[in-house]
């Protein structure tokens, strides 16, 4: 067989949490056995590449034979075989494995530029990317482009921080520039800590040089001499790809001493982050490089005046110096004609959450909400009705089912009370409480705070002591007007990002679901079904058909029922998991929610007594 024939496997993180590293190993064995009886190894190459994008599909893998690409989806091992013996030996795919319309549909209207390698190169050969046009850019900005007309073209091109802040990508480079100094440093900004969210973990693993490449042009353009990468070390696999595609960039001399024979020096090294979610704040993040603890400090002076070590210095985040080779290459017209008037461009997201296609995508930025979810993510995982999607993470804010058309940019996300942030959306459906999920992220920022500044550490555990209060059915009158005045004045005074953002979630869904929380505080009821101090579980006698479902997956054998009986929900033992809610047959919908007090009402009754 003579047939060119390439196998891809997805190793990204969904890819290698699905098994994907499982899925290279027996393909490697498989393809061993195959060269012995047919001699095709020479013709066939296996590919680590980073993430493809479609998470939920995973483990994704490509045979690409010829140049015509099948696609498989839930690769796991044992399938491994089949594919090998059917398709790449007999020709013909497997039909039954191979990805269908969502699939498709998921890819249809992304606009791929930070992520267009992303899966298609292996991550970890400075030569694959070489291949696509890789380091072009450096090329071209050392030997033909002044420093002032690199950063013309970024300016042009409308390139904003994709770390969250959006400011200006040119316009920081440039001030930097002018700033004299007999030193200064590049930075970038690696230290994703955002729940659901894994854009720039995906970057560096898929594609690392994409980002040092944007590290080498933006050193040019502000003269700076070294350069970091602060990455959190709970990123082994990034961080090691990293490593390795600094050594090969250091080898091909494109980092190090006289780059491209113009005098010029720049080198990167990696700084390990602890994981600490405020550290992602730049002064933070600077202190953390310098050995101190990583609090931040007053703004001003802006890092571009006085930052690392007290020299100048530009902090960009991995997608927005990702960006800056493909603007290089492309032009600023080019990279301009995506997106809307104020922004330009791309965006990846990590779409998380109650949805169909969870992963990796990008989008022009403006693009509708609407188009995002049903779209490209499939619509809500079990037919249930969307509620609401939080954007930017735990500093963003909760966006309502009525502003489903809201163009997803930086202004129109801010008009609604969100942000962009670094790119986390998390959809939330029906099931979904507001009121805890408030909670959930205000604790998570209230347990990140640095304490440095007392209105974010004492103001956000005052609202987090009265979410708890009232998820927990002990909610009173003037709580919320509490929280409004507590999270307005957080967001005003706190010293940094991270309080200054930290209500977000709480100001947004009270705005846009304060019926939750005044159900939560006056009817001591969870219209979701969440929060467990204030549900019971109970079985509708009529509807019950005694299938048994709900008492063979009840955790603590609180149900209790005869085949074809009514089944019966022994209260003292009910944990309120809602696995039996969670089974029972859609047909039946025999399994209820309802408010705590039903069991005393109802006591008299037996109904929730066995």
């Amino acid at each position: 067989m003579t047939a060119d024939i390439k196998v891809k496997v997805c190793m990204g993180p969904g890819g290698i949490a699905a098994g994907g590293t499982d899925v290279i190993e027996v393909f490697e064995n498989e393809l061993k056995v195959v060269d012995i009886k047919v001699n095709i190894e020479k013709h066939c190459s296996l590919h680590k590449v980073g993430c493809f994008g479609l998470c939920a599909k995973d483990v994704l893998v490509d045979v690409i034979i010829d140049s015509n690409k099948t696609t498989y989806q839930y690769v796991k091992p044992d399938m491994v075989s089949r594919i090998v013996r059917d398709h790449i030996i007999g020709g013909t795919p497997v039909k039954e494995w191979v990805v269908g319309d969502g699939y498709h549909n998921f890819y249809k209207k992304q606009i791929k530029v930070v992520l267009s390698d992303c899966g298609e190169i292996d991550p970890e050969d400075i030569n694959a990317y070489i291949s696509v046009g890789g380091y072009e850019a450096t090329k071209k900005v050392f030997t033909s482009m002044t420093p002032e007309e690199t950063i013309d073209i970024i300016k042009r091109s409308g390139l904003r921080g994709r770390g969250g802040a959006g400011f200006p990508t040119g316009n920081k480079w440039e001030i930097c520039r002018k700033v004299q100094s007999d030193r200064k440093y590049m930075i970038c900004n690696a230290d994703e800590g955002d729940p659901g969210a894994f854009m720039d973990r995906a970057v560096l693993e898929g594609n690392p040089h994409a980002v040092i490449e944007g590290m080498i042009i933006g050193a040019y353009a502000i003269e700076a001499n070294k350069g970091y990468v602060y990455i959190r070390a709970e990123y082994p696999l990034a961080v090691e790809r990293l490593g390795k595609a600094l050594d090969q960039a250091r080898e091909k001399r494109l980092l190090g001493k006289n780059i491209f024979g113009t005098g010029f020096n720049f080198d990167i090294k990696i700084k390990l982050g602890a994981g600490a979610f405020v550290c992602g704040e730049e002064t933070a993040l600077i202190a953390s490089i310098e050995g101190k603890r990583g609090m931040p400090t007053a703004k001003p002076p802006f890092p571009v005046y006085s930052g690392l070590w007290g020299k100048p210095t530009v902090i960009n985040n991995v997608e927005t110096l990702a960006n800056v080779p493909f603007i290089i290459r492309n032009g600023a017209e080019w990279f301009a004609s995506f997106g809307t008037e104020k922004s330009k461009g791309t965006k990846v997201f990590a779409l998380t959450g109650k949805i169909k296609n969870t992963g990796l995508i990008e989008v022009p930025m403006g693009i509708p909400l609407r188009e995002i979810i049903y779209d490209i993510g499939g619509g809500i995982e079990k037919g249930r009705a969307f509620k609401a999607v939080q954007t930017g993470g735990p500093s963003g804010g909760c966006i309502p089912a009525e502003l489903l058309d809201i163009p997803v940019d930086y202004e129109s996300l801010a008009s609604a009370g969100s942000i962009i942030g670094s790119g986390g959306m998390v959809v939330l459906d029906e099931m979904d409480c507001m009121v805890e999920i408030a909670r959930f992220f205000l604790q998570f920022t209230q347990n990140e705070s640095c304490g440095k500044c007392i209105p974010c550490r004492v103001g956000t555990k005052r609202m987090l002591e009265i979410l708890e209060r009232v998820v927990a059915g002990n909610g009173k009158e003037g709580d919320i007007e509490i929280l409004l005045e507590l999270g307005n004045d957080i967001k005003v005074t706190s010293l940094c990002g991270l309080g200054q953002t930290a209500p977000n979630p709480v100001l947004t869904t009270i705005k846009y679901f304060r019926d939750e929380y005044e159900s939560h505080i006056k009817e001591k009821w969870c219209k979701a079904g969440v929060c467990r101090d204030l549900i019971t579980f109970y079985i509708d006698e009529v509807a019950c058909k005694g299938c048994g479902l709900c008492l063979k997956e009840c955790p603590p054998n609180a149900i209790t029922g005869e085949k074809k009986q009514l089944h019966k929900i022994n209260q003292d033992l009910c944990i309120k998991c809602r696995r039996c809610y969670e089974v029972c047959p859609t047909k039946f919908n025999a399994v209820k929610i309802g408010p705590a007090d039903m069991l005393v009402e109802n006591a008299k009754t037996g109904l929730f007594q066995d």
